[in-house]
């Protein structure tokens, strides 16, 4: 503890920079998960039953770590200056030690002592990366004791942890700011190690426990589902201690599910990928207790935990475990499980060091799991609003939608079929068929598209004859009133049975979409390459254009979005006449049939983009 401390200017003063540096590191009187476990290590290290980590405001000192301090300081998570012992170490820059306050000439008319029952107290300084102290880490006895210089030295060890734990905090929001500050941030970075490798005399060790936390903080931040965070895990801890395996589960009602690695095949992962929460594994233990788990060794394994938990843990070769609750905003949401091969010892700083990584990680498990539900949700109504093709048997129907491989993803593709008034002479009625991309890959994509679907119905039911010309253009005119951003491409049609004879006709409009594909009986695929400028608000009003085409009985009419056709590095022109010649060759199949053949045969089977396949054949 042999810091200079640093001296404030008039300008600033003790009192702005820690508020400034209590500011970035975003500690309160709210409840802090991270120093609070600071206060828990205290607590069970030095077996006392009141620990603090106590910052200092400018009018009082806040408490965001904390165990044992009776009400009504517990639920205010704050003191006064006065009755706080703290302000002695913030003013003198020094740890403070008193074995019987009561006996001390500076502290026995306290008014800590008085109200708090404060006797003995021991209380190291908690540094910023300039020295300036914040405020301390202390425990309180209620009766007199005389610390020993093994907790002396434990509380130090804790007291320097904590401090890099509020440095790499402010570190973090500093390296936001500006590039000056992201300098100043390696420089702390790297006083964190340094601080780390005495702590534990050991340098490449303190290096890795800094190295570690300031990783976490940076690369768990950028995560964005659970496959993500997995993949993470397996890097973030190859430097410290080095263990064989980091496992996470996350809790699925009465279960833990196991998160697998999506690049590299774990035994474990595959034999034993959920896990009851009564189970007698370490896992289980930690979730169930809601706390730390660490096996020594196999003794210990096979002492306190079941034998199918031995068998497994046998089948890896694992030697020590650790199992670290994962703790969300609301609830305990997995344990993070972390696994040697030989027998490791886990210090104390390095087990603080793991405890705040596990802090960052439950973050990040936290935001995936809401975003994946996000997703989940979003594709759920985005596959609901598809229509259902069970319509009557005058043509046949047939449908594909794939969603992209990339969860994070949501497109705007689709497509529709519905049908018209039937004609008075009661023969079929006529047939309304779309499909449509909106811009865009998000939750508003999806939105938009709900959005136009429904009213380029409206527009086509509103407007008789049912020109779809004429239904695209009221539709352009509603988005623009609106006003909707619905920038795309779409093939919107109309298909009429041919009076007194066989056959239907067909009639499109395309705004900007790729060409439909029409297979005559004969075998011959012809591309309507007709097409007008795609929808974007952007490009004002437009004439919508129309064309006609006999379809012939046997005849079969493909439209698809570009996310079947479209990839990087290939000409779409090439992938289109691959399609073409599928439909040329396999053109007779049963239209579901040949629907998953052109899918399975040209769509990427990890598709970056959604895909929609809209096939109608007249029988």
């Amino acid at each position: 503890m042999a810091e200079q401390i640093r001296k404030p200017t008039a300008q600033t003063g003790p009192d702005a920079a820690r508020q400034q540096a209590l500011r970035r590191a975003g500690l309160s009187s709210a409840p802090d998960t991270g120093m609070d476990r600071f206060a828990r290590l205290v607590t069970r290290l030095l077996r006392v039953p009141v620990a603090l980590v106590s910052l200092m405001e400018q009018d009082r000192v806040i408490l965001p770590g904390m165990t044992g301090l009776p009400e009504p300081w517990a639920s205010r998570r704050a003191l006064p200056p006065a009755r706080s012992l703290s302000r002695h170490v913030v003013a003198s820059g020094q740890p403070l030690i008193v074995p019987d306050a009561r006996a001390d000439d500076r502290l026995r008319t306290d008014p800590a002592v008085a109200d708090l029952g404060v006797v003995a107290y021991a209380g190291m300084p908690l540094t910023d990366a300039d020295g300036l102290v914040l405020g301390s880490l202390c425990a309180h006895v209620h009766a007199p004791r005389a610390w020993s210089d093994s907790e002396r030295r434990d509380l130090a060890d804790l007291a320097a942890a904590c401090s890099a734990e509020l440095r790499l905090r402010i570190l973090s929001a500093q390296r936001r700011s500006t590039q000056k500050v992201l300098e100043t941030a390696r420089a702390t970075a790297e006083q964190a190690r340094s601080d780390a490798e005495r702590l534990e005399h050991e340098a490449q060790a303190g290096l890795d426990h800094a190295e570690l936390l300031l990783r976490a903080s940076e690369e768990l931040a950028q995560t964005s589902g659970l496959e993500d965070v997995r993949r993470r895990l397996r890097d973030l801890f190859s430097g410290v201690g080095k263990p064989a395996y980091v496992g996470l589960l996350v809790a699925d009602k009465q279960e833990l599910r196991r998160i697998p690695h999506p690049d590299i095949v774990y035994a474990l992962e595959r034999e034993v990928p959920l896990l009851a929460t009564d189970a007698a594994f370490p896992s289980a233990l930690a979730f169930r207790e809601r706390r730390t788990v660490f096996v020594p060794d196999r003794l210990a394994l096979v002492a306190d935990h079941g034998p199918e938990a031995v068998a497994a843990f046998d089948r890896m070769g694992f030697s020590t475990v650790l199992c670290l609750p994962l703790w969300g905003s609301r609830a305990l949401l997995g344990v993070l499980t972390i696994c040697w091969t030989t027998p490791h010892r886990v210090s104390i700083t390095e087990r603080a060091t793991l405890a705040a990584a596990s802090g960052y990680i439950a973050q990040a498990v936290e935001r995936a799991l809401y975003l994946d539900e996000r997703i989940s949700v979003a594709r759920q109504l985005q596959e609901a609003m598809l229509t259902d093709l069970h319509l009557a048997d005058h043509v046949e129907l047939s449908a594909l939608y794939q969603p992209s491989a990339n969860d994070n993803m949501i497109g705007g593709d689709w497509y529709d079929a519905y049908h018209l008034q039937s004609a008075p002479s009661g023969g079929p009625a006529p047939l309304m068929i779309t499909v449509g991309d909106i811009t865009g890959h998000d939750m508003h994509a999806a939105t938009v598209m709900g959005q136009v679907r429904s009213m380029l119905r409206q527009a086509t039911l509103d407007h008789p004859p049912y020109s779809p010309a004429t239904a695209v253009t009221a539709l352009e005119a509603a988005c623009a009133v609106l006003p909707i951003e619905a920038g795309g491409t779409l093939v919107h049609a109309r298909l009429d049975p041919v009076a007194n004879g066989p056959g239907w006709n067909l009639t499109w409009s395309n705004a900007g979409h790729p060409p439909p594909l029409l297979r005559t009986p004969d075998g011959h695929v012809a591309l309507l390459t007709q097409h007008d400028i795609l929808l974007h608000q952007d490009f004002g009003p437009s004439t919508r254009t129309e064309h006609r085409l006999a379809l012939p009985p046997n005849s079969t009419l493909l439209l698809y979005t570009d996310g079947l056709v479209e990839r990087p590095g290939q000409d779409i022109d090439a992938v289109i006449a691959r399609l073409v010649d599928l439909l040329a060759r396999h053109g007779d199949e049963p239209l579901h049939q040949l629907v998953q053949r052109i899918s399975k045969r040209l769509a990427d089977p990890r598709p970056g983009d959604d895909v929609v396949v809209l096939a109608v054949r007249v029988p």
